[in-house]
């Protein structure tokens, strides 16, 4: 974590949720896709209004543990 007087940065793998373009960037996977496994693997995120958040170690766990995305 890097903090400064006017803002404080996080880095992805100290986050425990992730947006989407975070994510996409973070695993390098499209943002559709992981819309998609979200939505289809509701414990992989959640929805907040209409922002999508991505539970970062259970994708972490999700992509360890599966062959094909």
């Amino acid at each position: 974590m890097i903090e400064n007087k006017k803002t404080m940065v996080v880095s992805f793998s100290e986050k425990y949720l992730l947006t989407v373009k975070e994510a996409a960037a973070y695993f390098g996977i499209g943002e559709k896709r992981i819309r998609f496994l979200v939505n289809e693997n509701p414990c992989l995120g959640l929805h907040n209004g209409d922002r999508t958040m991505v539970h970062r170690k259970k994708f972490e766990k999700y992509i360890d543990e599966t062959s094909c995305i």
